[in-house]
């Protein structure tokens, strides 16, 4: 996968999609762990576009652990609002979600 950063459109067609998703994994205070990752990778490879909820126990800032889910799984951001983040990436043989161009 290309890491070229999303278009707006794209965006928003990402945003709809996940609208009613529930967040599958959450950083708690133990903070960003290889395994966190790991499941985080396992969960944009199963689903493409997944959730994550940032508690107010973690230690990190939202920007600054999505910058750093998203570089460490080279995935993109979507949405970024309140605690909750939409990631996205496609799979890498057989992409379910079809970008608007």
């Amino acid at each position: 996968m290309t890491r070229e950063s999303l278009t707006g459109k794209q965006k928003r067609y990402l945003r709809k999609l996940a609208h009613l998703m529930k967040p599958v994994v959450t950083v708690g205070k133990s903070g960003l762990s290889e395994a966190l990752y790991q499941q985080i990778d396992q969960c944009l490879l199963e689903h493409e576009l997944i959730k994550i909820k940032v508690l107010e126990s973690s230690s990190l800032e939202k920007r600054e652990c999505s910058q750093q889910i998203s570089e460490h799984t080279q995935s993109h951001v979507a949405q970024l609002i309140g605690r909750i983040m939409v990631l996205y990436r496609a799979h890498p043989e057989e992409p379910v979600i079809q970008l608007p161009m």
